[in-house]
């Protein structure tokens, strides 16, 4: 049964107890389940008070809605940001990662069921879990160097680790992927029809108290209910073999060069796509979004977040551009779809430029983000291609 709520704040998230076990799900269906801060905070003391309830032996995370959650709620953080300093917006991000962290370390298995959109800050919220759940009505991109600002929420650390240089592909071109797609790279461990996906919960819920906190026995439920044939049937792979020529270029301007002399050959969709998609985005974020996932092969997930923070902190604060505030007028507030990107051109983003936006900041009013470590042994990775 569903936990009452008793004011605006708290119903954002809602919880529901089953057995061995409980759902966490995100309530802004209006707004695409999209994250807000009061959601962040509640959702991160929810979770904080069940990591060591022995009553509690996994949890399930869904949207309420047609999305899971469309990432974060940028309106929101413009008013923040606007209403004071600048490090507001840093202080939201660095809840946004704390949770992200918390789900990337939990110490129960986490069953993310992403039947719809999952976008951005989303992403953060399912990525990490050791189950992703993904239906035909999936939908996936993480398209932020296209409104001024870098992937992140972890994606340094989830994109980086998947095969070839699919990541750099993902992360600079935003490229929307189904949720077959999202098996086939190693983004989601499991397909699943969303007509099935009451069953699965309620087997989930049916488990042994004794069997709850075992991954293997919950793999099990989920495998009877996954969808092999047709994840088979579909390939992305196809295009893996061009994207790991292009996007293993030490540059953008290489790769956008490589893109356009398969481009003359190669009548591809995805390909004229591609090269459209990053000419059109920010350069500066272009370019310390390739530079994030390349240093994140070798990082922890508590660095990744950390060098994210940092990053978009210089966004936020307008040491190089007004990108991040530019990025959102033409998109979402005024809608015209002509960003003014300051600089215009990725010849124009010299290497000063993106140092600078990894650089320390000197500024009482902000703290760098810092995570401890927590070793966490059942939330791996799974990759297909």
């Amino acid at each position: 049964m569903a936990l009452s709520v008793s004011n605006k704040e708290e119903s954002m998230v809602t919880t529901e107890g089953i057995s061995g076990g409980m759902k966490v799900i995100l309530n802004r269906p209006r707004k695409l389940n999209a994250l807000n801060y009061q959601l962040i905070v509640q959702m991160l003391r929810m979770l904080e008070s069940h990591e060591y309830d022995p009553t509690i032996k996994f949890i399930i995370l869904k949207g309420n809605g047609k999305a899971f959650c469309a990432g974060g709620d940028v309106t929101s953080v413009m008013t923040l940001t606007n209403a004071g300093n600048w490090s507001f917006g840093a202080n939201f991000f660095r809840k946004q990662y704390s949770l992200d962290y918390l789900l990337g370390t939990y110490k129960k298995p986490l069953i993310a069921i992403i039947n719809g959109i999952v976008m951005g800050g989303g992403a953060g919220l399912s990525m990490h879990a050791a189950f992703r759940i993904v239906t035909e009505n999936t939908i996936f991109a993480m398209p932020e160097a296209s409104i001024g600002s870098v992937p992140d929420v972890g994606s340094s650390h989830f994109l980086s680790r998947l095969p070839g240089f699919f990541g750099e592909y993902v992360a600079l071109t935003g490229v929307r992927l189904n949720g077959i797609e999202l098996v086939q790279c190693g983004l989601a461990t499991h397909f699943v029809h969303s007509k099935d996906l009451a069953s699965l919960e309620n087997a989930l819920s049916m488990m042994a108290s004794s069997d709850a906190k075992n991954t293997t026995k919950i793999s099990e439920i989920i495998n009877n209910y996954a969808n092999e044939r047709d994840i088979k049937t579909e390939n992305a792979n196809s295009r893996l073999e061009i994207i790991n020529k292009c996007f293993s270029k030490e540059t953008v301007e290489d790769i956008l060069l490589a893109l356009e002399t398969f481009a003359v050959d190669r009548n591809e969709k995805w390909i004229f796509d591609a090269i459209k998609s990053i000419k059109s985005a920010s350069p500066l974020c272009i370019k310390l979004a390739l530079k994030l996932i390349r240093e994140g092969r070798s990082q922890k997930l508590e660095h990744c977040l950390a060098r994210e923070h940092l990053v978009v902190s210089h966004l936020l604060r307008r040491t190089v551009d007004a990108d991040f505030y530019e990025g959102p007028r033409a998109m979402l507030i005024d809608k015209d779809r002509k960003p003014r990107w300051s600089p215009s051109k990725l010849e124009l983003v010299d290497e000063e430029m993106v140092r600078k936006c990894f650089s320390a900041i000197d500024d009482d009013d902000w703290q760098p983000l810092r995570l401890f470590e927590r070793p966490n042994p059942s939330n791996i990775a799974v990759s297909r291609m």
